[in-house]
C-alpha cells in the first residue's frame, strides 16, 4: 500500500511539473500584441492606412516653422492657406469625400472644428475629436495634467449631449478653460459645402511647443 501511495505522489509531482513548463513555453511564445500594435492615427479611419508611414506633404513650398505641423503625424493635410484639415470618403456617395476635421490658426487663437455632417457623428468621430482636442490643448496651453483630466472629462460629457440631442446648436460658447480662454460651442454651418453642425474649441496659445 505504501508503494502504491509513493508511486501516486511521484505521478502528481511530474504531472504538476510538466503541466507549470508547458505553461511557461506557450507563455513565452505568445507576442505582446498590444505593445507591437500600431497606435491609431485621429485621421485614418482605413486600418491599412494604419500600418503605413506617414505621407509627405505634396504642397509646394511647405512652411516648416508651422506650430501645427505634427497634424501631419496623424494624418493631416495642410492647405494652401494654412489650414490642418482631415478628410473622409463620404460611405453613401462613391468617390465623394468630405472635411471632417479642420484646425486652424485665428489671430493668436487654436480654433479646432469636428463637422457633423447632416447632424450626425460617424463611427468613431466623437473619441477621435476628444483625442483631436486635447492633443491641442496639450501642446498650445499651460493647462497641467490634472487641469487636463478635467477638461478632458468637460469636453466628453458635452459631446455626450450632444450626441443625445441634450444641446441644439446655437452660437453659444462654454467656458472649460480660464487661463487660455478656452470655450467650446456647438452650432449650425451657414453654407459650405458641408451640410450640418460642428462642435468647436478656441484656445489662446499660451506657449509655442518644440518641433522635433
Amino acid at each position: 500500500m505504501n508503494i502504491i501511495i509513493r508511486l501516486l505522489s511521484a505521478f502528481a509531482v511530474s504531472a504538476s511539473a510538466f503541466t507549470t513548463v508547458s505553461s511557461m513555453v506557450l507563455a513565452e511564445g505568445v507576442p505582446t500584441s498590444p505593445q507591437q500594435r500600431t497606435q491609431q492615427r485621429i485621421c485614418s479611419f482605413d486600418p491599412v492606412a494604419d500600418l503605413l508611414p506617414t505621407p509627405p506633404n505634396q504642397l509646394p513650398n511647405q512652411p516648416t516653422n508651422s506650430p501645427l505641423s505634427y497634424l501631419a503625424q496623424q494624418g493631416f493635410i495642410q492647405n494652401p492657406n494654412g489650414d490642418w484639415v482631415c478628410y473622409v470618403n463620404d460611405p453613401k456617395k462613391e468617390s465623394r469625400s468630405y472635411t471632417l476635421f479642420k484646425v486652424q490658426q485665428i489671430d493668436g487663437k487654436v480654433v479646432a472644428s469636428s463637422f457633423l455632417e447632416n447632424g450626425s457623428l460617424i463611427n468613431g468621430q466623437d473619441n477621435r475629436s476628444l483625442d483631436l482636442f486635447m492633443m491641442l490643448i496639450k501642446n498650445h496651453t499651460n493647462a497641467t495634467l490634472g487641469n487636463r483630466q478635467s477638461i478632458r472629462r468637460y469636453l466628453s460629457a458635452f459631446m455626450s449631449l450632444v450626441k443625445q440631442g441634450k444641446i441644439s446648436a446655437s452660437p453659444r460658447g462654454y467656458l472649460f478653460d480660464s487661463p487660455s480662454r478656452g470655450f467650446v460651442s456647438y452650432y449650425p454651418l451657414r453654407g459650405g459645402q458641408i451640410q450640418g453642425t460642428a462642435i468647436t474649441i478656441d484656445i489662446n496659445m499660451l506657449r509655442k511647443i518644440t518641433l522635433k
